[in-house]
């Protein structure tokens, strides 16, 4: 089926966030008394929040306070972005403007909630390119589950099979692929792991390679 929609994750994929969000995670379970790895920090990307939560019990024991470490998160984090500011991923207006003049649906389906969304966006530049941002708070499930991801093909309009969909994240790509959405993925700072590579039908280096895969579709 013809593809006329294009669905992106947003940190990692669109912003380049990612790594802030692996930074601050660590350094707020530091300042609440816990370790935590570079790989578990990896582990949390675009993860549905009671999945976190049974997952940072895990490691850290029942004691761990998710809400209290998520808020020292997002206020070290906010405070970082209001003295640097955010930067797009390399290719990310390109590729908007390319799917804008060829009149592609656009929509965002992140775990980032909708106010925070939006305002990276407008800081990175690229707000306008987006005909719908979808957050996992307004689904019942988040990433890995394919709520998100439906959602977003009905506030398009179209079927999950005319949608593309680019992730950086295992969470995210077993999200879109379980929706029925073409599975783009586009991982941040090296390659996609093993365990989900059955589950893409694209691998792209960077966003500027998207336009070539969909040129290739036509």
């Amino acid at each position: 089926m013809k593809i006329k929609g294009v669905i992106f994750d947003l940190d990692g994929l669109l912003l380049d966030t990612e790594k802030l969000y692996q930074r601050f995670w660590i350094e707020a379970a530091a300042k609440c008394g816990y370790k935590m790895t570079k790989e578990q920090s990896l582990q949390l990307r675009s993860l549905d929040k009671e999945l976190a939560k049974e997952l940072l019990s895990e490691w850290f024991g029942k004691d761990f306070s998710y809400q209290k470490t998520k808020d020292i998160r997002v206020k070290l984090m906010n405070e970082y972005i209001d003295q640097n500011g955010i930067e797009a991923k390399k290719g990310a207006k390109e590729l908007a403007e390319y799917l804008r003049e060829k009149s592609y649906k656009t929509a965002i389906a992140t775990a980032t909630n909708y106010e925070r969304a939006n305002c990276h966006l407008k800081l990175a530049g690229i707000r306008q390119y987006f005909d719908n941002v979808i957050c996992a708070s307004s689904v019942e499930h988040g990433k890995p589950f394919p709520d998100v991801y439906l959602y977003a093909c009905r506030q398009l309009q179209l079927e999950p099979c005319e949608c593309l969909a680019l992730e950086d994240s295992p969470n995210g790509i077993k999200s879109a692929y379980s929706a029925g959405c073409v599975t783009v993925c586009v991982p941040d700072g090296g390659e996609a792991e093993e365990e989900i590579n059955p589950l893409i039908n694209y691998h792209a280096k960077s966003l500027v390679d998207v336009i070539e895969i969909i040129e290739n579709m036509k």
